[in-house]
């Protein structure tokens, strides 16, 4: 562990998350001395990898499939190809298998899905071609601060429009058979909430278009490989990053002009106290917090035997049944129970990863959505689902590892209770996270910013709340108005700050 800094620094940043690293880099690439702090031993956060079950398995701990890794601004300009991160791109982007042996495949490839969908292909096709032709005016659209017009406002209306419709009773007008509408219900709940609802169909739709568009690529090696390259361009550029140092309050961090924090605000709570007005601070305190996961990894002896043809070529997999049991499933967690068949997200890196397991094994990532704050270990019921859909499933399990939602936060404390979002995705909470203001970055404290997921624009590894605090902080303490996206650039990428 390298020792805290005896003097003055520009920057310094609490968490070497995705966020936090982003706002470094950015920061960094102002040319200012920034240091991060991390209180676990390793950096990463969200995008850690560790051999959680036996010897030779390597698991994502937390985020395992990355859209957003080649479609966010941040990480199209950072460029995570030039600082040798390989994103593998899964033929099929994600899979949704039924109980009689079929499944909705999403292929990279949008004709071949649409062929894949029967009558419910042109209907498909209508909804995502458009978003999918523009994909990176809907990146900019999704991953805006929520304050300011996107770029592309035509596709920003398409999206609006076709949230409108999904997020409604309406959602099953356009559709005729069961495949499409499960497919795209699995992708809205990655919400964690009722998939009917304006949030949760917005969030699908931007995660199926991009299935489309860019893929869902599973890093070589391990969700760590995207925090470790940023952590490497972060030393280069001349920052430090302190492992292990968990900071309790302000005052424990070193004399900066600015303070950026990769926390919730409960976290934020938690470092500032009585620093922070009083109005604000119940502010913070009447944050929500969302439904939660129950993380189960497994090694085994051999792919899983998907019953349905195809699923064995998808990277991701949502494991539920039908778009009825799917919003049944997650008006239980909403209402604080435990599904009996919960739904369950299963990433199978062995597709396009032979390097996480020994040769001949694999893995297999998944979690259940739970209640807020779950004790249970769910491992029984995924497996329960696995097999459903995956008969002989269980003869292949060599070991298995869970961490029930109320454990998470052991693994990284943003994950409170264990919501991986960083508060619910409630359409309010998702515009106006953490506090209603026109800048969702500053605190009242001077110098003291918020770059977490409970910022806008909310959760997944994009970099992008920690570009837009870092923003705010370079214009309002040091006065340096450069566009953020091209501080993000390494000189290797073709951008000389």
């Amino acid at each position: 562990m390298r020792g805290a800094s005896d003097g003055e620094v520009d920057a310094v940043v609490v968490g070497a998350g995705p966020n936090g690293l982003a706002a470094a880099i950015v920061l960094a690439g102002a040319g200012l001395e920034v240091e991060v702090y991390e209180a676990a031993p390793t950096i990463g956060g969200g995008t850690r990898t560790a051999e959680l079950t036996l010897p030779g398995f390597r698991h994502d701990v937390c985020s395992a499939a990355h859209p957003m890794g080649l479609a966010s601004p941040f990480f199209r300009a950072f460029d995570l190809a030039a600082h040798g991160v390989r994103m593998l791109r899964p033929a099929v982007s994600y899979a949704h298998p039924l109980d009689e042996g079929r499944a909705g495949l999403a292929w990279r490839d949008l004709d071949r899905t649409v062929d894949g969908l029967g009558q419910d292909g042109p209907a498909w096709r209508s909804l995502l071609g458009p978003l999918v032709d523009r994909w990176q005016g809907l990146a900019g659209a999704a991953m805006s601060d929520l304050r300011s017009l996107p770029p592309d406002l035509v596709t920003a209306a398409r999206l609006a429009l076709r949230v409108a419709e999904q997020g409604s009773p309406l959602w099953g007008a356009r559709f005729r058979g069961p495949l499409a509408p499960a497919l795209l219900t699995g992708v809205s709940a990655h919400a964690i909430a009722p998939p009917r609802a304006p949030v949760p169909a917005g969030v699908g739709l931007v995660l199926a278009a991009l299935g489309h568009a860019v893929g869902w690529p599973i890093p070589l090696g391990g969700s760590q490989a995207i925090a470790d390259a940023m952590a490497a361009e972060l030393r280069r550029r001349g920052g430090r990053i302190i492992t292990g140092r968990h900071i309790h309050s302000l005052s424990e961090l070193p004399r900066s002009r600015a303070v950026l924090l990769d926390v919730t605000p409960a976290g934020l709570l938690r470092v500032a106290g009585d620093a922070l007005p009083g109005r604000y601070a119940r502010r913070l305190r009447s944050y929500r917090y969302g439904g939660a996961v129950c993380k189960v990894d497994f090694a085994l002896s051999g792919p899983v035997p998907w019953k349905a043809h195809g699923c064995e070529l998808a990277g991701t997999l949502h494991l539920v049944g039908s778009r009825a049991e799917a919003l049944a499933a997650e008006r239980e967690v909403a209402a604080g129970r435990h599904p009996e068949r919960p739904f369950v997200l299963a990433v199978q890196p062995g597709v396009v990863d032979s390097t996480r397991a020994p040769v001949g094994r694999h893995t297999l990532y998944t979690y259940a959505h739970v209640p807020h704050g779950s004790p249970l270990d769910m491992g029984d019921a995924v497996t329960a689902q696995v097999e459903r859909f995956a008969p002989g499933f269980r003869d292949l399990v060599l070991a298995r590892h869970a961490i029930p939602a109320a454990g998470l936060a052991d693994h990284n404390i943003n994950y409170v209770g264990g919501d991986i979002a960083g508060g619910a995705l409630s359409s309010w909470q998702t515009a106006m996270r953490p506090v209603p203001a026109r800048d969702p970055y500053t605190t009242p404290i001077p110098g003291v910013y918020l770059c977490s997921a409970s910022t806008p624009p909310g959760p997944a590894v994009h970099g992008m709340c920690g570009l837009y605090a870092a923003r705010q902080a370079l214009r309002r303490r040091f006065g340096i108005r450069t566009d953020p996206l091209a501080l993000a650039r390494a000189p290797s990428a073709g951008t000389v700050h």
